[in-house]
C-alpha cells in the first residue's frame, strides 16, 4: 500500500515564507494571550486541597460535579482513583478558605446528592503554594534542559544550523501548545508538562528523520552546492520522507484520539495536549525546522576537517 506517490514533487519550500509568517502570527497571538490572560494553573502549581471520598456504589462523574456546583466547586478536578467507587476531588483554595472547611463543604454537598450513608471521607491533603512554586521551577528546568541537550546532540550529529532549526521547531511547538491552553482556559497541570516533554521527543524524532535525509542528499550534491540547490535538496528530502511522516503522525494520532475520547477525565488533558502537539509538531518538522536551517546557510561555515568528519559519520 502506497500512501504517497513515489513521483510526488510538492514544492514545500516554495511556501516556506508564507508558512513562517503564519507561524509567527500564531506565536505572537499565543505569547500575547499567555502574557495577557495567563494559564489556568492547576492546584499542582497554585496550591489547593485534595479530597478523596469512597462511594458505596460507583458514581457517575457528571453527577458528582453537579452535586458540587451549588457549593461553588463546579470547577474542581474530579477523577476516579484506584477503583470506580473511589473519587479524587481537587479544589483550588479561595482566599481565607481552609482545607478543613473545603473538605466538609464537599462532603456535605455529596451527601446531599447521594445520601449520608453513600459517601465516606477517606483523606484530605493540602498542596501548599511553596510546592507549587517548586513544581513550576522543575517543569521549566526540565523543558530547558531538554532543549539544550537537543541543541548539543544535533550539533554533534549534524551541524550547528541544523541544531538551531530543530530547537526553533521545538520552541514553536511549545509556545503554540501553551497558547492553546491559555486561549481555551483548560487547566495546565503536571500531566500537561509530561505531555509537552513527550511532544518534544516526538517532534524531534520527526525532524531528525527529515534532517538525516537532507544531510544524505547534501553529501550527494556537495560539488553543486548553492543556496538554490540546497532548497531543491530540502524539497526532495521532504517529499521522500513525507509518506513516513504522515503514516507515523496518523497512526499516533489515532491512538491519542482514542485515549482522548475513551480514556476518561484522568488523562483527558494529557491526550488533548498530545493531539495538539502531534499536529503542530508534524507541521513544524516540515515548515519550521528546514526553512530555519536553510536560512542560516553560510552563517556557520564548516571547516574542511569538519566536512571530512561529517562524511565519515554513519
Amino acid at each position: 500500500m502506497q500512501l504517497i506517490r513515489p513521483d510526488l514533487n510538492y514544492d514545500f519550500m516554495g511556501k516556506r515564507k508564507l508558512a513562517m509568517m503564519a507561524s509567527a502570527l500564531i506565536i505572537l497571538i499565543s505569547i500575547g494571550t499567555l502574557l495577557g490572560k495567563g494559564l489556568n494553573l492547576g492546584i499542582d502549581f497554585t496550591g489547593g486541597t485534595l479530597v478523596e471520598v469512597k462511594f458505596t456504589q460507583a458514581p457517575d462523574i457528571a453527577d458528582v460535579r453537579n452535586a458540587l456546583i451549588p457549593a461553588g466547586y463546579g470547577q474542581a478536578v474530579i477523577q476516579e482513583f484506584g477503583t470506580p467507587n473511589e473519587i479524587l476531588i481537587r479544589v483550588q483554595n479561595m482566599e481565607a478558605e481552609e482545607s478543613a472547611t473545603i473538605s466538609n463543604a464537599v462532603l456535605d454537598a455529596l451527601r446531599g446528592q447521594f445520601s449520608a450513608d453513600a459517601v465516606e471521607m477517606r483523606r484530605v491533603e493540602f498542596v501548599g503554594p511553596q510546592v507549587g512554586e517548586e513544581l513550576t521551577k522543575a517543569g521549566i528546568e526540565a523543558v530547558l534542559i531538554a532543549m539544550l541537550a537537543i541543541l548539543a546532540y544535533v550539533t554533534i550529529r549534524f551541524q550547528f544550523r541544523f541544531a538551531l532549526g530543530a530547537d526553533a521547531a521545538l520552541f514553536h511547538d511549545i509556545i503554540i501548545v501553551m497558547g492553546v491552553f491559555a486561549i481555551t482556559g483548560k487547566e495546565f497541570s503536571l500531566p500537561v508538562i509530561a505531555a509537552i516533554l513527550a511532544i518534544i521527543g516526538y517532534s524531534l524524532n520527526d525532524t531528525i528523520v527529515v534532517f538525516d535525509r537532507i544531510r544524505e542528499n547534501f553529501e550527494a550534491n556537495r560539488k553543486r552546492k548553492t543556496p538554490e540547490s540546497e532548497i531543491r535538496v530540502a524539497n526532495d528530502s521532504l517529499n521522500q520522507t513525507l509518506a513516513r511522516t504522515l503514516m507515523t503522525s496518523l497512526t499516533t494520532l489515532l491512538v491519542v484520539i482514542a485515549l482522548f475520547l475513551l480514556g476518561g477525565e484522568v488523562i483527558h488533558d494529557f491526550a488533548f495536549t498530545l493531539i495538539v502537539g502531534i499536529l503542530v509538531g508534524t507541521y513544524s518538522s516540515i515548515y519550521i525546522a528546514s526553512p530555519v536551517m536553510l536560512s542560516l546557510e553560510g552563517r556557520f561555515q564548516t571547516s574542511e576537517a569538519d566536512l571530512a568528519a561529517e562524511e565519515a559519520r554513519p
